[in-house]
């Protein structure tokens, strides 16, 4: 910012950045702890499924 020695919003002051609290990450549920427990679940199966594949 101009004059100022640190940016209003990166610069690292007190109170500066995203408000406390931001849920913008949150907005279409891909961090729940149910889609990670899903994707977890997901990639087990597909490294089971490999590994039957490569027995094949």
């Amino acid at each position: 910012m101009k004059g100022k020695r640190r940016c209003r919003i990166h610069g690292g002051a007190p109170g500066s950045g995203a408000p406390s609290g931001n849920k913008n990450a949150l907005r279409h549920g891909h961090y729940t702890r149910e889609a990670r427990a899903a994707r977890k679940r997901a990639r087990e199966l597909l490294a089971k499924c490999r590994e039957l594949a490569g027995r094949i």
